[in-house]
């Protein structure tokens, strides 16, 4: 690394607009400012390259800055099965610490898809154990229905919609990914096994049949118009939020039409598509690639490699 040339009085200097809108980025997703929370710096231990590795799919799909479109477009998703809602309105705090919820989400899908073996499978187990208490009963034209959020029919239907638009947001800007679609679908299967999915897809022709087969179970209320609104604004600041309504923008055009008419949701009247890849370029020359889980996991890769050739 180039050693700073800056002047004291340089460094004395308060960050730039730059520096402190990448601090709040970071803060935003990973619970620290640098990017690199202690749970982070864990991946740099452990004893194997874990269920993916270099080169796989998963690293290459879940380390790209499309991810940032694909949340959103999962959770919009994920609003639509009325088990997934009860769960989510009886239950969650997303919105008095919707950040907090984000953290914990992106910290599972980061240690899963770069930690060790041991490491995924205890992300996995901590959510499953707080799934434990969720549940609970929801109205329907039959009566009541009860619901487990360790169901796995309902983990089944958060597992395709999240692989479904992490796919489609590679497609659409991250561009091919190594092995091709079914690659990223056999792999990701890997994380539904250890949440406890029943028959996680394996190709993408599978994941295109059972997430059509959901469709009779999806329907709309306030439940999810009130989750909609919430997603589509959320409370963050004015630079923040300009962004943020440009790959909401992004994620709804890449929405089927069908699920956006449940939704409530329209195709912006401008170029969404492309406008969230210019804006997607702009956030990854400020986040900089790879990112600090990718780069924890080569540095415990290294370290396994030299162990053995020693």
């Amino acid at each position: 690394m180039q050693a700073s040339s800056a002047s004291p009085s340089d460094r004395s200097r308060p960050p730039g607009f730059r520096a402190r809108w990448r601090a709040t980025l970071l803060d935003m997703l990973s619970g620290a400012p640098d990017g690199i929370p202690d749970w982070v710096k864990a991946l740099a231990e452990g004893e194997d390259e874990g269920y993916f590795g270099p080169g796989s799919a998963v690293w290459a799909v879940h380390g790209g800055i499309p991810v940032l479109v694909a949340g959103m477009r999962a959770l919009l998703l994920q609003t639509l099965h009325p088990g997934a809602m009860a769960g989510v309105h009886d239950w969650s705090r997303y919105r008095e610490d919707p950040l907090g919820r984000l953290n914990g989400t992106v910290r599972w899908v980061l240690t899963t898809s770069f930690g060790d073996r041991a490491q995924a499978e205890a992300a996995c187990g901590f959510v499953g154990n707080l799934h434990v208490k969720v549940r609970g009963s929801y109205a329907t034209a039959h009566g009541e229905q009860a619901y487990s959020a360790n169901d796995p029919a309902l983990l089944s239907w958060v597992h395709v919609a999240f692989a479904d638009s992490f796919l489609r947001c590679q497609e659409t800007w991250g561009g091919p990914t190594p092995g091709g679609s079914d690659a990223y679908v056999a792999e990701w299967a890997a994380a539904g096994d250890l949440m406890g999915v029943g028959n996680p897809p394996r190709s993408e022709n599978e994941l295109r049949d059972q997430l059509a087969a959901f469709g009779p179970e999806l329907q709309t209320n306030e439940r999810v118009k009130d989750a909609v609104r919430f997603i589509r604004r959320p409370p963050l600041g004015r630079s923040t939020g300009i962004g943020y309504r440009i790959l909401f923008a992004g994620a709804v055009a890449t929405i089927p039409l069908e699920y956006r008419r449940m939704l409530g949701v329209r195709r912006a009247w401008w170029p969404a598509i492309t406008v969230t890849r210019w804006t997607l370029v702009l956030l990854r020359r400020l986040l900089g690639r790879p990112s600090s889980s990718e780069i924890y996991a080569h540095k415990r890769i290294a370290a396994l490699e030299a162990a053995r050739g020693a």
